[in-house]
């Protein structure tokens, strides 16, 4: 997996849900393209199932699935968020990845909501999203003020009806639209805080630049104003267990 400090935080997570259930949890990753996250959870031991609209990015997971030997424990399925109750039942996986998703979906809180019910109680979802801030301060590095205006004043952190991306998050956003949809917040937390900045040809004109810059970003994820720079925002929200 890529993404150190996303990476360490679903390892954790995967640990703890290992240790709660006696069993390896079961994982949904929706949007989940070519299976760069599915395959090495499905190495772990989850059982994960992914459910993505391309067929392209399908038949590429078929092959990396393949070339891992983990046939038995990855279920690829065609679909999306907006028909994740039929694709998966309700409240069955313990660990939900909506990596990618909320920035292209029409309805984020509704995308929200379906991640969630297909979580079970007292399961975590992750999702990561593209940062307002860091696309601000990438344009105005690259010499396009203009643009880094349009994307700051924009409401969704737009650069116009030609951007790809239908909106950008902050940090305040995402913990709104997670808090919304009935999920616990328990980490949020920068991914490409500083690596993303730092040219490849830098480091290797460092004897040991990148070990320090990977452990720099683990170090900066976690701590604002630092992580609502980041690239990528990154947010781990339980489902409350049922009680009573």
């Amino acid at each position: 997996m890529r993404a150190c400090a996303v990476r360490r935080a679903l390892e954790a997570e995967v640990a703890a849900a290992r240790r709660r259930l006696g069993v390896a949890p079961r994982v949904l990753d929706v949007g989940g393209g070519s299976g760069v996250w599915a395959v090495p959870l499905a190495r772990s031991g989850c059982l994960v199932t992914v459910v993505e609209p391309s067929p392209n990015a399908l038949a590429t997971l078929y092959r990396r699935v393949a070339d891992a030997g983990v046939q038995r424990l990855v279920n690829p399925v065609q679909g999306d968020t907006d028909s994740l109750a039929d694709a998966v039942p309700a409240a069955s996986a313990d660990l939900v990845l909506g990596h990618g998703v909320l920035e292209v979906v029409e309805d984020p809180a509704g995308a929200v909501r379906a991640l969630a019910d297909a979580t079970a109680p007292g399961g975590v979802v992750s999702v990561l999203v593209a940062n307002r801030y860091a696309a601000v301060l990438a344009r105005a590095l690259a010499g396009r003020p203009a643009q880094a205006r349009r994307v700051l004043a924009d409401p969704d952190g737009r650069l116009g009806a030609a951007d790809p991306m239908l909106r950008r998050f902050d940090t305040g956003g995402l913990l709104a639209l997670l808090a919304a949809g009935g999920l616990v917040v328990e980490l949020v937390q920068g991914d490409g805080v500083v690596a993303d900045l730092v040219p490849g040809g830098v480091l290797e004109a460092h004897p040991g630049a990148a070990e320090a810059l990977a452990e720099l970003e683990l170090s900066a994820a976690e701590r604002a104003p630092l992580r609502d720079i980041a690239s990528r925002l990154h947010a781990l929200a339980r489902r409350p267990a049922v009680t009573g």
